[in-house]
């Protein structure tokens, strides 16, 4: 399997992940995970993952060439300096055109995540700082003979936490048959953009799905450039949407936030 190679540089390589690959040999499966398939391909000693793509998941993944490197972009990972992008296609329409999905996850079964209810009202803010929650901003088009088409911008980085918000949405991704969405030849989510300051360079990485039967070629020229799209303002950051949101009680009957406001 060749695997497309969107940008490299003496400290980073960064791909365009296919679906159906995971991040390791897993030791039931014979299968190379993606870090050995790109080390054979590239001839490099050592790949050093920086995050994660779940496994039927396509698009924009990071790695470092070198230990400097990957400790550098894994903490701007973990204090969300990295902006991300994902597009997303549901045949569901969602509650809301646009807004925010914020909610604490935990696991459910059978390896699956769930958004968490709220405790109670006077417990918002101790409960929110102190378990960092999901914070999931998307806007959406609709295309005819397709269905939804999501603009996903999340500023954390929980697992399964794209799906997990638009289930909330009653919009599950086509293809998530684990979060009850109709059945496709593929998970419909895709990593589309990265972007991050590294060294006192500016570093984006795009690429877009490979076409098939829903990713046609005419439905990939339709797609927007999330940066145009009225996101909040990029001086926001993470943590002040959690000290702005534990001074509301806004919160829905499960404890997640569907704020269709998100005007800078």
């Amino acid at each position: 399997m060749h695997i497309p190679i969107i940008f490299e540089n003496e400290d980073f390589l960064a791909v365009n992940k296919p679906v159906g690959l995971g991040m390791h040999q897993r030791a039931h499966n014979s299968r190379d995970g993606i870090c050995q398939l790109i080390q054979s391909q590239t001839k490099l000693d050592q790949l050093y993952l920086v995050h994660r793509l779940d496994t039927p998941t396509s698009g924009c993944l990071l790695l470092a060439k070198h230990k400097d490197a990957a400790r550098a972009v894994n903490a701007k990972f973990e204090s969300h300096q990295i902006v991300k992008y994902y597009l997303a296609i549901s045949d569901k329409k969602p509650s809301k055109k646009q807004g925010k999905v914020i909610g604490m996850m935990a696991k459910s079964r059978s390896g699956s995540y769930k958004l968490l209810p709220k405790s109670n009202k006077t417990d918002t803010a101790s409960t929110m700082q102190a378990t960092s929650p999901a914070i999931t901003y998307f806007f959406n088009d609709y295309i005819d003979g397709t269905g939804r088409i999501f603009y996903i911008k999340p500023l954390s980085g929980k697992t399964h936490q794209i799906r997990v918000a638009l289930k909330s949405l009653g919009s599950p991704i086509l293809g998530d048959i684990r979060y009850k969405g109709a059945k496709a030849e593929r998970l419909y989510l895709h990593s589309h953009k990265l972007s991050f300051e590294y060294m006192g360079q500016t570093i984006s990485l795009s690429c877009l799905p490979e076409t098939d039967s829903i990713f046609t070629s005419d439905v990939l020229s339709m797609i927007k450039q999330p940066e145009s799209l009225n996101w909040p303002s990029s001086s926001r950051r993470y943590e002040d949407i959690i000290d702005e949101q534990s001074t509301k009680d806004a919160f829905g009957a499960n404890g997640v936030l569907q704020d269709q406001d998100i005007q800078s």
